[in-house]
């Protein structure tokens, strides 16, 4: 059985979804269906933690995608943080190396961000 659990939080630079389990063909919904109620605003950074990631098929790439197409769509960036080794390997073999920012952490990712300038 696939185990997979997403705990949502907000900080001033965005959601952050931390996951937990494993990221495959039938946990993925589970990601996709919290999307659309995902609040994101325009200039935030939706960040996607991978700490408790033990497994990514391309199914979960898929949500992942998904994700980022939705932060794109709110005009907000994406990143994703702790991504595991074996993961990160994968990514890097398919190129979403070169699409989603990586930081070591959540608080990095966090940290990172900066304010949109306000209008003029």
């Amino acid at each position: 059985m696939t185990y997979l659990a997403i705990h949502t939080r907000t900080t001033s630079a965005g959601p952050v979804l931390e996951l937990t389990g494993e990221l495959d063909h039938i946990s993925c919904s589970q990601v996709r269906d919290l999307l659309p109620g995902l609040v994101l605003q325009r200039g935030q950074r939706l960040v996607i933690d991978l700490t408790g990631v033990t497994f990514c098929d391309s199914s979960g790439i898929t949500a992942l995608i998904a994700a980022r197409n939705h932060a794109l769509a709110a005009h907000a960036g994406i990143a994703l943080a702790a991504v595991p080794h074996h993961i990160h390997r994968i990514f890097t073999m398919v190129g979403l190396d070169q699409v989603f920012a990586s930081y070591p952490t959540a608080q990095a990712a966090e940290a990172a961000w900066t304010p949109p300038a306000p209008p003029s």
